[in-house]
Protein backbone atom coordinates (compact mmCIF):
# COMPACT_ATOMS: atom_id res chain seq x y z
CA UNK A 1 0.00 0.00 0.00
CA UNK A 2 1.71 3.25 -1.36
CA UNK A 3 1.77 6.52 0.92
CA UNK A 4 0.54 9.72 -0.96
CA UNK A 5 3.97 11.01 -0.79
CA UNK A 6 5.61 8.25 -2.02
CA UNK A 7 2.93 8.37 -5.60
CA UNK A 8 3.86 11.85 -5.62
CA UNK A 9 7.53 10.79 -5.23
CA UNK A 10 7.44 8.94 -8.48
CA UNK A 11 6.44 11.49 -10.58
CA UNK A 12 8.64 14.70 -9.12
CA UNK A 13 10.65 14.96 -11.83
CA UNK A 14 8.04 14.69 -14.46
CA UNK A 15 7.44 18.54 -15.86
CA UNK A 16 9.96 20.39 -13.90
CA UNK A 17 10.49 23.90 -15.26
CA UNK A 18 14.31 24.97 -15.34
CA UNK A 19 13.36 28.33 -16.15
CA UNK A 20 10.02 29.17 -13.94
CA UNK A 21 10.79 26.82 -11.00
CA UNK A 22 8.37 24.35 -9.99
CA UNK A 23 6.26 22.63 -12.73
CA UNK A 24 4.79 23.21 -16.15
CA UNK A 25 2.63 20.39 -17.38
CA UNK A 26 0.28 21.47 -20.06
CA UNK A 27 -2.49 19.27 -21.66
CA UNK A 28 -1.13 17.04 -24.27
CA UNK A 29 2.62 18.00 -23.49
CA UNK A 30 5.09 15.13 -23.17
CA UNK A 31 4.72 15.64 -19.39
CA UNK A 32 1.27 15.57 -18.96
CA UNK A 33 1.22 12.52 -21.31
CA UNK A 34 4.01 11.34 -18.88
CA UNK A 35 1.61 11.58 -16.08
CA UNK A 36 -1.41 9.83 -17.68
CA UNK A 37 0.35 6.76 -18.37
CA UNK A 38 1.18 7.21 -14.63
CA UNK A 39 -2.20 6.86 -13.57
CA UNK A 40 -2.78 4.08 -15.74
CA UNK A 41 -0.27 2.09 -14.80
CA UNK A 42 -1.07 2.70 -11.10
CA UNK A 43 -4.52 2.48 -11.28
CA UNK A 44 -3.45 -1.12 -13.28
CA UNK A 45 -1.87 -2.06 -10.49
CA UNK A 46 -4.94 -1.60 -8.44
CA UNK A 47 -6.88 -4.29 -10.65
CA UNK A 48 -8.88 -1.14 -11.84
CA UNK A 49 -10.20 -0.92 -15.62
CA UNK A 50 -8.96 2.40 -17.15
CA UNK A 51 -10.51 4.02 -20.46
CA UNK A 52 -10.39 7.29 -21.82
CA UNK A 53 -13.48 8.81 -23.06
CA UNK A 54 -14.10 10.97 -26.68
CA UNK A 55 -13.34 13.86 -24.30
CA UNK A 56 -9.47 12.76 -23.04
CA UNK A 57 -11.40 12.18 -19.50
CA UNK A 58 -9.49 9.19 -17.83
CA UNK A 59 -11.76 6.71 -15.86
CA UNK A 60 -10.27 4.31 -13.36
CA UNK A 61 -13.28 1.48 -12.00
CA UNK A 62 -13.73 -0.14 -9.49
CA UNK A 63 -16.81 -2.04 -10.25
CA UNK A 64 -19.19 -3.94 -7.76
CA UNK A 65 -18.71 -7.25 -6.22
CA UNK A 66 -15.53 -8.71 -4.59
CA UNK A 67 -13.48 -8.17 -7.80
CA UNK A 68 -13.36 -6.43 -11.26
CA UNK A 69 -16.01 -8.93 -12.70
CA UNK A 70 -16.94 -8.10 -16.13
CA UNK A 71 -20.01 -5.57 -15.79
CA UNK A 72 -23.70 -5.11 -17.49
CA UNK A 73 -24.20 -1.58 -19.27
CA UNK A 74 -25.49 0.11 -16.49
CA UNK A 75 -24.13 -1.01 -13.91
CA UNK A 76 -21.71 1.83 -13.35
CA UNK A 77 -24.69 4.17 -13.92
CA UNK A 78 -24.76 6.66 -10.75
CA UNK A 79 -21.53 5.58 -9.57
CA UNK A 80 -19.49 7.12 -6.51
CA UNK A 81 -16.17 9.47 -8.93
CA UNK A 82 -13.86 10.86 -7.20
CA UNK A 83 -10.54 12.15 -9.08
CA UNK A 84 -8.92 15.55 -10.05
CA UNK A 85 -6.30 16.83 -12.75
CA UNK A 86 -2.56 16.50 -13.74
CA UNK A 87 -1.87 19.32 -15.63
CA UNK A 88 -0.30 22.44 -14.16
CA UNK A 89 -0.53 26.44 -14.30
CA UNK A 90 2.99 27.00 -15.67
CA UNK A 91 5.58 27.51 -13.35
CA UNK A 92 2.90 25.67 -10.67
CA UNK A 93 3.52 23.32 -7.27
CA UNK A 94 3.75 19.81 -7.05
CA UNK A 95 0.43 19.81 -5.32
CA UNK A 96 -2.01 21.36 -7.07
CA UNK A 97 -3.95 18.52 -8.83
CA UNK A 98 -2.07 15.57 -8.58
CA UNK A 99 -2.54 15.31 -5.07
CA UNK A 100 -6.16 14.75 -5.51
CA UNK A 101 -5.01 12.07 -7.80
CA UNK A 102 -2.58 10.25 -5.86
CA UNK A 103 -5.13 10.40 -2.69
CA UNK A 104 -7.91 8.72 -4.59
CA UNK A 105 -5.62 6.08 -5.67
CA UNK A 106 -4.13 5.40 -1.81
CA UNK A 107 -7.89 6.00 -0.37
CA UNK A 108 -8.59 3.32 -2.96
CA UNK A 109 -5.64 1.19 -1.18
CA UNK A 110 -7.25 2.02 1.74
CA UNK A 111 -10.67 0.12 0.75
CA UNK A 112 -9.38 -2.18 -0.13
CA UNK A 113 -7.06 -3.25 2.78
CA UNK A 114 -10.34 -2.16 5.29
CA UNK A 115 -12.09 -4.88 2.85
CA UNK A 116 -14.99 -2.89 1.63
CA UNK A 117 -16.60 -4.30 -1.06
CA UNK A 118 -18.41 -1.53 -3.48
CA UNK A 119 -22.31 -2.32 -3.84
CA UNK A 120 -22.15 0.51 -6.45
CA UNK A 121 -19.16 1.53 -9.16
CA UNK A 122 -16.40 3.55 -7.61
CA UNK A 123 -14.36 5.35 -10.44
CA UNK A 124 -11.02 7.68 -10.25
CA UNK A 125 -11.21 10.14 -12.86
CA UNK A 126 -8.63 12.20 -14.48
CA UNK A 127 -9.32 15.66 -16.17
CA UNK A 128 -7.41 17.07 -18.57
CA UNK A 129 -6.61 20.72 -19.55
CA UNK A 130 -8.67 22.15 -15.71
CA UNK A 131 -6.18 24.97 -15.62
CA UNK A 132 -6.64 26.09 -19.16
CA UNK A 133 -2.71 26.84 -19.18
CA UNK A 134 -2.54 25.54 -23.14
CA UNK A 135 -5.67 26.26 -24.90
CA UNK A 136 -7.00 29.34 -22.39
CA UNK A 137 -10.27 27.71 -21.04
CA UNK A 138 -10.11 26.57 -17.36
CA UNK A 139 -12.08 22.60 -16.42
CA UNK A 140 -11.61 22.37 -20.29
CA UNK A 141 -12.42 18.47 -19.96
CA UNK A 142 -15.57 19.05 -18.00
CA UNK A 143 -16.66 22.29 -19.86
CA UNK A 144 -17.05 19.24 -22.79
CA UNK A 145 -18.03 16.48 -20.92
CA UNK A 146 -21.10 18.68 -19.41
CA UNK A 147 -21.83 20.98 -22.88
CA UNK A 148 -20.59 23.94 -20.87
CA UNK A 149 -18.83 24.85 -23.74
CA UNK A 150 -19.84 24.53 -27.46
CA UNK A 151 -17.94 21.46 -29.30
CA UNK A 152 -16.96 23.92 -32.21
CA UNK A 153 -15.34 26.79 -29.99
CA UNK A 154 -13.84 24.10 -27.91
CA UNK A 155 -12.28 22.94 -31.64
CA UNK A 156 -11.25 26.30 -32.52
CA UNK A 157 -9.56 27.06 -29.57
CA UNK A 158 -5.94 27.92 -30.43
CA UNK A 159 -2.45 27.65 -28.17
CA UNK A 160 0.10 30.40 -28.17
CA UNK A 161 1.92 28.39 -30.93
CA UNK A 162 -1.42 28.48 -33.56
CA UNK A 163 -2.27 24.92 -32.79
CA UNK A 164 -6.19 24.51 -32.47
CA UNK A 165 -7.65 22.20 -29.46
CA UNK A 166 -9.02 19.48 -32.37
CA UNK A 167 -5.27 19.42 -33.94
CA UNK A 168 -3.50 18.59 -30.62
CA UNK A 169 -6.48 16.17 -29.88
CA UNK A 170 -6.13 14.17 -33.10
CA UNK A 171 -2.51 13.91 -32.54
CA UNK A 172 -3.22 12.28 -29.09
CA UNK A 173 -5.76 9.54 -29.96
CA UNK A 174 -8.94 11.04 -29.59
CA UNK A 175 -11.38 12.06 -32.56
CA UNK A 176 -12.32 16.19 -32.96
CA UNK A 177 -15.21 14.84 -34.47
CA UNK A 178 -16.51 13.48 -31.27
CA UNK A 179 -15.82 16.05 -28.90
CA UNK A 180 -18.52 17.49 -26.96
CA UNK A 181 -21.30 16.85 -24.28
CA UNK A 182 -21.23 13.20 -23.40
CA UNK A 183 -24.48 12.35 -21.50
CA UNK A 184 -23.54 8.18 -21.12
CA UNK A 185 -20.48 9.53 -19.29
CA UNK A 186 -22.48 11.95 -17.33
CA UNK A 187 -24.83 9.26 -16.64
CA UNK A 188 -22.26 7.37 -14.80
CA UNK A 189 -21.82 10.14 -12.09
CA UNK A 190 -24.15 9.62 -9.19
CA UNK A 191 -22.29 11.49 -6.69
CA UNK A 192 -18.18 13.44 -6.88
CA UNK A 193 -15.82 14.08 -4.58
CA UNK A 194 -12.87 15.96 -5.39
CA UNK A 195 -10.14 15.81 -3.02
CA UNK A 196 -7.57 19.21 -3.65
CA UNK A 197 -4.32 20.60 -1.85
CA UNK A 198 -6.28 24.11 -0.32
CA UNK A 199 -4.91 27.18 -2.02
CA UNK A 200 -4.91 29.47 0.36
CA UNK A 201 -4.63 29.60 4.54
CA UNK A 202 -7.98 29.07 5.02
CA UNK A 203 -6.94 25.74 6.91
CA UNK A 204 -3.95 27.50 8.63
CA UNK A 205 -6.05 29.70 10.49
CA UNK A 206 -8.27 26.88 11.52
CA UNK A 207 -5.31 24.59 12.35
CA UNK A 208 -7.47 21.69 11.07
CA UNK A 209 -5.30 19.66 8.72
CA UNK A 210 -8.79 19.18 6.28
CA UNK A 211 -11.85 20.99 5.41
CA UNK A 212 -15.37 20.33 3.58
CA UNK A 213 -15.90 22.64 0.66
CA UNK A 214 -18.87 24.76 1.07
CA UNK A 215 -18.23 27.03 -2.18
CA UNK A 216 -16.46 27.88 -4.68
CA UNK A 217 -16.84 31.58 -5.53
CA UNK A 218 -17.79 33.13 -9.28
CA UNK A 219 -14.94 33.64 -11.86
CA UNK A 220 -13.95 34.12 -15.16
CA UNK A 221 -11.58 35.45 -17.74
CA UNK A 222 -11.11 37.66 -20.73
CA UNK A 223 -9.01 38.56 -22.90
CA UNK A 224 -8.12 42.81 -23.54
CA UNK A 225 -6.97 43.50 -26.86
CA UNK A 226 -5.30 46.81 -27.21
CA UNK A 227 -4.65 47.82 -31.33
CA UNK A 228 -2.21 51.03 -31.48
CA UNK A 229 0.24 51.78 -34.23
CA UNK A 230 3.64 49.43 -34.45
CA UNK A 231 6.54 51.43 -35.38
CA UNK A 232 10.17 52.48 -34.79
CA UNK A 233 11.33 52.83 -31.03
CA UNK A 234 14.19 54.80 -32.12
CA UNK A 235 12.58 57.20 -35.36
CA UNK A 236 8.84 57.68 -33.92
CA UNK A 237 8.77 60.64 -31.84
CA UNK A 238 6.99 60.39 -28.21
CA UNK A 239 3.73 62.89 -29.22
CA UNK A 240 3.76 60.98 -32.86
CA UNK A 241 3.00 57.39 -31.39
CA UNK A 242 0.00 55.17 -30.85
CA UNK A 243 1.53 52.62 -28.47
CA UNK A 244 -1.01 50.24 -26.88
CA UNK A 245 1.91 48.80 -24.43
CA UNK A 246 1.72 52.30 -22.54
CA UNK A 247 -2.41 51.79 -22.87
CA UNK A 248 -1.98 48.36 -21.11
CA UNK A 249 0.00 49.32 -18.30
CA UNK A 250 -2.53 52.47 -17.65
CA UNK A 251 -5.12 49.40 -17.57
CA UNK A 252 -3.11 47.04 -14.94
CA UNK A 253 -3.39 49.71 -12.58
CA UNK A 254 -7.11 50.30 -13.01
CA UNK A 255 -7.74 47.00 -12.63
CA UNK A 256 -5.97 46.63 -9.29
CA UNK A 257 -7.53 49.83 -8.14
CA UNK A 258 -11.30 48.71 -9.23
CA UNK A 259 -10.96 45.48 -7.62
CA UNK A 260 -9.30 46.86 -4.26
CA UNK A 261 -12.07 49.00 -4.18
CA UNK A 262 -14.71 46.45 -4.49
CA UNK A 263 -14.77 43.90 -1.15
CA UNK A 264 -14.52 40.55 -1.77
CA UNK A 265 -13.10 40.73 -5.42
CA UNK A 266 -10.27 39.58 -7.13
CA UNK A 267 -8.89 40.92 -10.19
CA UNK A 268 -5.22 39.72 -11.89
CA UNK A 269 -3.46 40.43 -14.99
CA UNK A 270 -1.12 37.27 -15.33
CA UNK A 271 -0.09 37.02 -18.97
CA UNK A 272 0.66 40.19 -20.89
CA UNK A 273 1.68 39.44 -24.88
CA UNK A 274 2.97 41.96 -26.74
CA UNK A 275 3.23 42.10 -30.59
CA UNK A 276 4.93 41.66 -32.87
CA UNK A 277 7.73 41.85 -29.36
CA UNK A 278 10.60 43.42 -30.16
CA UNK A 279 13.06 44.61 -27.75
CA UNK A 280 13.05 48.24 -30.36
CA UNK A 281 9.54 48.28 -31.58
CA UNK A 282 6.72 50.23 -30.01
CA UNK A 283 3.63 46.99 -30.28
CA UNK A 284 1.02 46.77 -32.90
CA UNK A 285 -1.48 45.40 -30.49
CA UNK A 286 -1.09 44.28 -26.64
CA UNK A 287 -3.11 41.29 -25.43
CA UNK A 288 -3.97 41.25 -22.01
CA UNK A 289 -5.88 38.34 -19.70
CA UNK A 290 -7.88 39.24 -16.92
CA UNK A 291 -9.11 36.67 -14.14
CA UNK A 292 -11.80 38.46 -12.39
CA UNK A 293 -13.70 36.75 -9.41
CA UNK A 294 -16.62 37.66 -6.76
CA UNK A 295 -19.17 35.60 -4.42
CA UNK A 296 -21.98 37.81 -5.89
CA UNK A 297 -21.47 36.89 -9.95
CA UNK A 298 -23.96 40.50 -10.62
CA UNK A 299 -20.90 42.20 -8.99
CA UNK A 300 -18.53 40.35 -10.95
CA UNK A 301 -20.41 41.34 -14.25
CA UNK A 302 -20.40 44.73 -12.67
CA UNK A 303 -16.51 45.26 -12.27
CA UNK A 304 -15.84 43.32 -15.69
CA UNK A 305 -17.89 46.40 -17.11
CA UNK A 306 -16.07 48.62 -15.19
CA UNK A 307 -12.74 47.27 -16.44
CA UNK A 308 -14.12 47.51 -20.21
CA UNK A 309 -14.53 50.92 -20.02
CA UNK A 310 -11.51 52.64 -17.94
CA UNK A 311 -9.77 50.34 -20.63
CA UNK A 312 -11.57 51.76 -24.16
CA UNK A 313 -10.60 55.75 -22.17
CA UNK A 314 -7.11 54.82 -21.19
CA UNK A 315 -6.79 53.36 -24.71
CA UNK A 316 -8.17 56.21 -26.60
CA UNK A 317 -6.26 58.74 -24.50
CA UNK A 318 -2.53 56.57 -26.37
CA UNK A 319 -4.92 56.87 -29.55
CA UNK A 320 -5.17 53.00 -29.38
CA UNK A 321 -8.71 51.02 -29.54
CA UNK A 322 -10.15 48.24 -26.72
CA UNK A 323 -11.81 45.37 -26.85
CA UNK A 324 -12.90 42.95 -24.72
CA UNK A 325 -13.84 39.19 -25.36
CA UNK A 326 -15.34 36.47 -22.61
CA UNK A 327 -12.83 33.38 -22.72
CA UNK A 328 -14.78 31.75 -19.79
CA UNK A 329 -16.97 32.24 -16.56
CA UNK A 330 -18.32 30.16 -14.02
CA UNK A 331 -20.93 31.18 -11.89
CA UNK A 332 -20.39 31.21 -7.97
CA UNK A 333 -21.39 27.07 -7.04
CA UNK A 334 -22.54 26.24 -3.44
CA UNK A 335 -21.74 22.30 -3.23
CA UNK A 336 -24.64 20.19 -2.51
CA UNK A 337 -26.37 20.31 0.60
CA UNK A 338 -27.09 16.37 1.26
CA UNK A 339 -23.59 15.78 -0.02
CA UNK A 340 -21.26 17.83 2.11
CA UNK A 341 -23.85 16.63 5.44
CA UNK A 342 -22.51 12.90 4.61
CA UNK A 343 -19.13 14.34 4.44
CA UNK A 344 -19.48 16.30 7.65
CA UNK A 345 -20.71 13.00 9.44
CA UNK A 346 -18.03 10.64 7.65
CA UNK A 347 -15.62 13.56 8.92
CA UNK A 348 -17.18 15.09 12.74
CA UNK A 349 -15.01 18.17 13.49
CA UNK A 350 -13.75 18.64 10.13
CA UNK A 351 -14.25 22.34 9.50
CA UNK A 352 -16.18 24.30 6.35
CA UNK A 353 -14.27 25.76 4.01
CA UNK A 354 -15.37 28.34 1.14
CA UNK A 355 -12.43 28.88 -1.65
CA UNK A 356 -12.10 31.58 -4.25
CA UNK A 357 -10.20 28.81 -6.89
CA UNK A 358 -11.81 26.89 -9.62
CA UNK A 359 -12.17 23.38 -9.95
CA UNK A 360 -13.79 20.81 -11.97
CA UNK A 361 -15.94 20.26 -9.11
CA UNK A 362 -17.34 23.62 -9.61
CA UNK A 363 -18.53 22.44 -13.27
CA UNK A 364 -19.72 19.26 -12.13
CA UNK A 365 -21.97 20.73 -9.53
CA UNK A 366 -24.78 21.41 -12.05
CA UNK A 367 -24.91 18.38 -13.16
CA UNK A 368 -25.15 16.15 -10.28
CA UNK A 369 -24.12 16.59 -6.30
CA UNK A 370 -20.51 17.29 -6.04
CA UNK A 371 -18.83 17.85 -3.38
CA UNK A 372 -14.57 18.73 -2.15
CA UNK A 373 -12.32 18.21 0.36
CA UNK A 374 -9.25 20.50 1.08
CA UNK A 375 -5.82 19.39 2.52
CA UNK A 376 -3.92 21.71 4.74
CA UNK A 377 -1.31 24.09 2.60
CA UNK A 378 1.26 25.46 5.75
CA UNK A 379 2.78 27.95 3.04
CA UNK A 380 -0.83 29.34 2.08
CA UNK A 381 0.59 29.74 -1.35
CA UNK A 382 -0.56 28.03 -4.40
CA UNK A 383 -0.23 28.21 -8.72
CA UNK A 384 3.96 28.42 -7.65
CA UNK A 385 6.68 26.35 -6.48
CA UNK A 386 5.93 27.58 -2.83
CA UNK A 387 2.54 25.55 -2.63
CA UNK A 388 3.25 22.19 -0.32
CA UNK A 389 1.69 19.62 1.60
CA UNK A 390 3.08 17.82 4.47
CA UNK A 391 3.67 13.98 4.41
CA UNK A 392 1.21 13.32 7.02
CA UNK A 393 -1.30 15.70 5.89
CA UNK A 394 -1.19 14.51 2.77
CA UNK A 395 -1.90 10.62 4.04
CA UNK A 396 -4.95 12.46 6.39
CA UNK A 397 -6.38 13.65 3.42
CA UNK A 398 -6.30 10.02 1.95
CA UNK A 399 -7.70 8.44 4.62
CA UNK A 400 -10.63 11.42 5.07
CA UNK A 401 -11.33 10.58 1.63
CA UNK A 402 -11.59 7.09 1.93
CA UNK A 403 -13.77 7.30 4.83
CA UNK A 404 -15.98 9.17 2.63
CA UNK A 405 -15.83 7.02 -0.10
CA UNK A 406 -17.17 4.22 2.22
CA UNK A 407 -19.69 5.91 3.53
CA UNK A 408 -21.23 7.08 0.08
CA UNK A 409 -20.50 3.18 -0.72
Amino acid sequence: MDSVSSLLGSIEDVGRDPSRGGYSRPVFSTAELDLRSWFQQEAGRRGLEVETDRNGILWAWWDTGSGNEAHDGDSRRGALVTGSHLDSVPGGGAFDGPLGVASALAAVDLLKARGVTPHRALAVAVFPEEEGSRFGVACLGSRLLTGGIDADAARNLKDADGVTFAEAARAHGLDPAHLGRDDEALGRIGDFVELHVEQGRGLIDLESPIAVGTSIIGHGRWKLTITGQGNHAGTTLMEDRADPMVAAAQVVLAIRKTAAATPEARATVGRIQPVPGGTNVIASRVDLWIDVRHPDDATTAALVESIHGQAQKAAAFEGCTAALTQESVSGTVTFDAELQRQLQLALPGAPALPTGAGHDAGILAAYGPSAMLYVRNPTGISHSPEEHVEPDDADLGAAALADVLERLL
